[in-house]
């Protein structure tokens, strides 16, 4: 069984065209959902497919 990826906000952040500290402003006005957090570091992590529905929400399908 594959493991499944996990992606840093930084790496969210260049995928979705924009700042990391706009990821974090949509997530703490609610206009992103909580993204789950690493349990060692407590880093933000997202899946592919929280990534797309992200992209939805913004407007960005490519």
């Amino acid at each position: 069984m594959k493991a499944e990826r996990y992606y840093s906000a930084n790496e969210v952040a260049r995928l979705l065209s924009i700042s990391k500290q706009t990821l974090v402003r949509y997530e703490s006005k609610g206009i992103f959902p909580c993204a789950r957090r690493n349990k060692v570091n407590k880093w933000r992590e997202y899946t592919i497919s929280e990534i797309n529905h992200l992209r939805k929400i913004i407007g960005r399908t490519g």
